[in-house]
């Protein structure tokens, strides 16, 4: 453990610099560059609460915040994984170039949509400050649930970019399982829809929905996280960042003949 530690701090600088190549190049081309990271969530979250606010009769004033806190942590989740999974293609002439430990590569992408998802989370704090949202201070609990959600999210991008080295199909398939994540996390209903239909156990089995449901407890209503939902959503985190870790160190050393 030790000699990874000496590893890592010895290419830390090379993640910093991969992270700000990594925003900076998200931007690059556009007009208002990283405001939209501000932009994109506000003008969703205002469509969102339009269109479903109106079909499930929702006329709280702080319904809109209810969408934008479950649409935050789910798009940094996909849009991380996504990112991670074509790191190493990505990164393949630099692979053949130079020794870098390649982990960096999936970490550095990751690392990188967090910092750009917690730029989005000032959006949160302006429109529950407009809207009047009750702050308690359970609030400051809410960096347990994100921190379980990079966990998660690096996790699962660890297996997704060893795969996709090998499996280029990947890419599709993940975007359809992406699409299911995103209908059963309860990001735009409320999850007591699915328990009084008796399909609560689609929620229960989603680490992603227990993840955004304790920030919801902390942010947006104001109490103690559901002890069952931090429990699975931690150990299914931690289950999953080993068995990333441990499948990318078993083919690292494959990569190279399929980049």
């Amino acid at each position: 453990m030790k000699k990874y530690f000496k590893n890592f701090m010895k290419y830390r600088h090379l993640l910093v610099e991969l992270v700000k190549k990594d925003v900076k190049l998200k931007y690059r081309r556009s007009y208002l560059g990283i405001l939209w990271t501000l932009l994109e969530p506000l003008l969703t979250m205002i469509v969102l609460s339009v269109v479903f606010g109106t079909l499930f009769g929702k006329d709280e004033p702080t319904w809109p915040v209810y969408i934008l806190t479950g649409r935050l942590l789910y798009s940094f989740f996909s849009n991380s994984t996504k990112a991670t999974m074509k790191s190493i293609r990505n990164h393949g002439a630099m692979i053949k170039k130079v020794y870098v430990p390649k982990y960096i590569y999936p970490l550095s992408s990751t690392c990188s949509s967090f910092v750009t998802f917690l730029i989005s989370l000032i959006v949160l704090v302006a429109v529950s400050i407009v809207l009047k949202v009750h702050v308690t201070y359970y609030v400051f609990l809410a960096i347990i649930p994100l921190a379980i959600l990079f966990v998660l999210t690096y996790g699962v991008g660890m297996i997704l970019a060893t795969m996709s080295v090998f499996f280029r199909d990947l890419e599709y398939l993940w975007s359809v399982g992406l699409m299911m994540i995103m209908y059963t996390s309860a990001i735009f209903y409320e999850s007591d829809r699915l328990i009084k239909s008796g399909y609560d156990w689609i929620l229960k089995y989603n680490p992603v929905y227990a993840i955004i449901l304790n920030f919801r407890n902390a942010v947006y209503y104001g109490q103690g996280f559901d002890t069952y939902s931090l429990v699975y959503s931690t150990g299914f985190s931690l289950v999953t960042l080993v068995i990333g870790l441990l499948l990318f160190y078993r083919k690292q050393d494959k990569f190279i003949l399929f980049i």
